[in-house]
């Protein structure tokens, strides 16, 4: 294959593991941390009123895809009710429907969102402007005089519905607030009033309700909103319905734009509606899982968050192991330091996260060290190659037990943890780190040795670092940006690092490098 397929194969294969992790990390908000918290709320709106013994209905207005959350879970609690949710123009809404209903009838609608500021304040498309509807006297002249002093003292619509509304709730109204507010005890009923007179002067209004969301909010009720468009300027303002501020509050959750009632029960006018919102920390993985859950249940089934935990523990480890043989990469095929086998550091250093690093590169020369006085023994029986190396395997399991029942007679508890390495991969490293002794010397045995223990204690550092080990679980794509990188380096052949210095003499200036020539002899003739 040709350098430049084999790049632009590199470039497309890293392009989508990062693609995958920035689609996972900014649009699912899978956290980067491993252990992240975000907030979550728990809020319940609970419903009370009086059956009659007859057949009901209740239908209450749902948050549907409110800005700055996602809804997690939803649940409906309604005894002996049958539960149906329907999506509107507008919104979303539950209907409750019973047979028979009599005595003090409660039902709950509970959810749990996760703040995720996904989304402004959706604003409706440009509408028709209102008709106003005609009233009787005194009313008529009351509405009248009440919005012509309302617009000497605004400069457009935004500020009009503000002052609008400031005035209506007013704590000593004007005589024609008193009388066309006559009816408007809630505010609820007040924002109703405010839409009705701003239709009066043509002007496009609609009422939202906010759930704030604050500590201890309990038997709160909704806030009432106003959302007025501005004929001129071609947008929308929203105006606090109770105060007249105008803008929406950060930590105000979208309950409905709906514009039907906010509950409906028939046959009974009175009802109690109240609004609670409770605060929790909730882990951030969990909580990126169960949203994914609610958008895609497939996202989920096919990825590792879908496996038993169990099974999800073995991946924790196993998917450290590529990122093991890449450090290997990195500092054979780069740096240059000489191991025994391919990937036998990787596997003592898998064994390092149970014995810890100092401890499990003791324990390791310990056996090696016992293990090659053995085959050096064994060398002088003259044995076959697969009786030697099963007679080393014997010997290795039975020194590891040795160590063991040493260490636990001296209250060692580390040395336990020996049982922990590989057996095969130890029995293997006796026999060619004795062939290497015998074939080129103890030194280059011994630095080869060393060698395979200083990347193992590299990638153990690597592979037991909590934060890298959330990333290739929580991401798993990342390993593609490393099978490209892993690609790259497959063509390398130049000079390692330690070749460098190894030849380092090669590098200087050849002038300076090469020794000074000899004098010639003087030539001189001898006359006997």
């Amino acid at each position: 294959m040709k350098k430049t397929q084999l790049y632009l194969l590199a470039l497309a294969i890293a392009a989508l593991g990062i693609a995958a992790f920035v689609y996972k990390w900014q649009v699912l908000r899978f956290p980067l941390e491993p252990v992240a918290e975000t907030e979550v709320w728990e809020i319940q709106a609970r419903i009370e009123y009086q059956g009659r013994g007859g057949p009901n209905k209740v239908t209450l207005q749902l948050p549907a895809d409110p800005p700055g959350y996602a809804i997690l879970d939803e649940n409906f609690v309604a005894r002996g009710y049958g539960v149906t949710v329907e999506k509107t123009k507008s919104g979303r809404e539950v209907q409750w429907a019973i047979r028979r209903a009599s005595g003090t009838q409660a039902l709950y609608y509970r959810a749990t969102v996760y703040k995720d500021d996904h989304e402004a304040l959706r604003e409706p498309p440009p509408p028709n402007p209102p008709k106003p509807a005609p009233h009787e006297e005194p009313y008529a002249t009351a509405r009248q005089t009440l919005l012509e002093s309302v617009r000497d003292v605004t400069v457009d619509s935004a500020t009009f519905a503000a002052e609008l509304v400031r005035r209506l709730n007013a704590a000593n109204p004007s005589e024609e607030v008193e009388l066309i507010g006559d009816k408007a005890n809630s505010a609820e009923d007040r924002a109703q009033l405010a839409r009705s007179l701003l239709a009066d002067r043509m002007i496009t209004a609609r009422v939202l309700h906010g759930l704030p969301l604050a500590e201890s909010r309990a038997n709160t009720e909704l806030e009432p909103y106003l959302q007025i468009y501005d004929s001129e300027a071609k947008n929308w303002h929203t105006v606090n319905a109770r105060t007249g501020s105008v803008g929406w509050p950060e930590q105000m959750f979208v309950w409905t734009t709906s514009q039907r009632p906010l509950l409906e029960i028939d046959r009974n006018r009175r009802a109690e509606l109240e609004f609670s919102a409770q605060r929790s920390l909730a882990d951030a993985l969990d909580t990126a899982k169960q949203r994914l859950e609610a958008k895609d249940k497939d996202l989920v089934a096919y990825s590792l968050l879908n496996l038993p935990l169990q099974v999800q523990g073995v991946y924790r480890i196993l998917l450290m192991v590529p990122l093991g043989a890449f450090i290997m990469l990195i500092l054979r095929n780069v740096v240059g330091i000489k191991t025994f086998g391919t990937f036998m550091p990787v596997l003592i250093a898998l064994a390092f996260r149970e014995t810890q690093l100092v401890a499990g590169i003791v324990l390791f020369t310990v056996v090696v060290s016992m293990g090659l006085l053995v085959r050096f023994y064994l060398e002088r029986l003259r044995l076959l190659l697969v009786p030697r190396l099963t007679a080393v395997l014997i010997l290795v399991v039975l020194l590891m037990a040795l160590v063991s029942v040493v260490s636990n007679r001296l209250g060692i508890e580390i040395g336990l943890s020996v049982a922990l390495f590989p057996m095969i991969i130890m029995t293997m490293t006796i026999e060619r780190m004795s062939i290497a002794w015998e074939e080129r010397g103890p030194a280059h045995a011994i630095r080869e040795g060393v060698g395979s223990l200083v990347i193992a204690s590299f990638a153990y550092l690597v592979m037991t670092w909590e934060r890298v080990e959330h990333l290739v679980f929580v991401f798993p794509e990342l390993l593609l940006v490393l099978f490209a990188i892993t690609l790259l380096i497959g063509r390398y052949s130049g000079y390692r690092l330690t070749e460098l210095f190894r030849f380092r003499a090669l590098a200087r200036d050849p002038i300076e490098a090469a020794p000074a020539p000899a004098a010639a002899p003087a030539s001189g003739t001898g006359g006997g």
